[in-house]
């Protein structure tokens, strides 16, 4: 495994994280077992950075890790986001970025994980209606106090970023990155390198789309997040399933599978980038960490951003687009 300085932080992380998402329900059912297992694997594979959140099963996915970090604490980062609260009917969010929120959840992170401090707390969203400034003050106080030894922001604007700064170091970004998520080309990333910041790319399967998890409406269980998501909506799927044909057929002259390209892609776009593929299976695991091992020419590139650019995708990357990139 390839370890690359993440920022302007003291830490070397693996090329590949582990993403924690989809252990805790998001994409279906999981189980726990497996789910430590997979874990344990990773570590002993060598990724050494893990992407959770207090959000993901309303604190599952923290009690989950906490059991897998017993004994192992030392040598893995952890980064943990807040998540946003949801309202009382489940269907809408409330702020996530309130100083009380953050500092509340930043406790009960810690607590669930059984941890002294986070390695990372990052802010899940930047709420248009409260100035960046007051949000990061917050979460700079939590570093103060030892809860999280940096901070960082998701799906935040380049100027978000710029402002934030001003009130403390802002160590990552996370956005959503991928063939068919292409946002972050805009600006994000740039603004990452003006300032030495490290940068996480979540779903970068596309929610599974490149890892040929859905070719109908039907392959969604009951609970699967990705039913209502845009992308997967019937007249968008078969839209979007032409171009993923065209991306598999690739996959064959490399010799890998859809999922190890799609990584391969995302590695190729900078040692900076470190993409998270959300896990829930050792066999799925195995799969995803070969990507590291697959080379892509200038030729290869050019032909898949020529298939997935921008225009050709169909669906918005989120329902909630006025919640991302503020």
């Amino acid at each position: 495994m390839e370890y690359v300085q993440f920022g302007t932080t003291e830490f070397k992380v693996s090329r590949l994280a582990l993403g924690c998402m989809s252990m805790s329900g998001a994409y279906g059912p999981a189980d726990d077992n497996e789910s430590i297992a997979t874990l344990h694997k990773a570590f002993d594979l060598g990724i050494n950075f893990i992407d959770t959140s207090a959000s993901y099963g309303s604190g599952h996915n923290h009690e989950l890790i906490a059991k897998a970090l017993k004994g192992r604490r030392e040598r893995i980062v952890i980064h943990s986001k807040s998540g946003s609260p949801r309202t009382p009917d489940a269907k809408g969010s409330r702020s996530g970025s309130t100083p009380e929120y953050l500092t509340q959840n930043c406790e009960q992170s810690v607590k669930r994980l059984g941890i002294d401090a986070l390695d990372f707390f990052c802010m899940s969203r930047v709420d248009p209606d409260i100035p960046v400034e007051e949000s990061v003050g917050a979460m700079a106080r939590l570093v103060e106090r030892g809860l999280t030894r940096y901070v960082g922001l998701s799906e935040a604007s380049a100027n978000s970023i710029r402002r934030a700064r001003k009130v403390h170091p802002i160590a990552s970004l996370q956005m959503e990155y991928s063939l068919w998520s292409r946002d972050p080309e805009g600006g994000n990333i740039t603004a990452c390198r003006e300032y030495n910041m490290g940068f996480m790319a979540y779903s970068p399967l596309g929610r599974g789309f490149f890892a040929g998890a859905v070719h109908d409406t039907k392959d969604m269980s009951d609970g699967d997040g990705r039913s209502g998501h845009p992308r997967f909506q019937a007249e968008s799927l078969e839209r979007n399933l032409k171009l993923l044909a065209q991306f598999e057929a690739i996959a064959r002259e490399k010799n890998a599978t859809p999922a190890q390209l799609a990584l391969a892609w995302l590695l190729a776009q900078g040692k900076d980038i470190i993409p998270i593929p959300s896990n829930k299976t050792r066999k799925h695991l195995d799969e995803n960490i070969k990507a590291t091992e697959v080379r892509l020419t200038p030729e290869d590139l050019k032909r898949l951003d020529t298939i997935f650019r921008p225009e050709a995708v169909a669906g918005p990357r989120s329902r909630d687009m006025h919640r991302v990139n503020i």
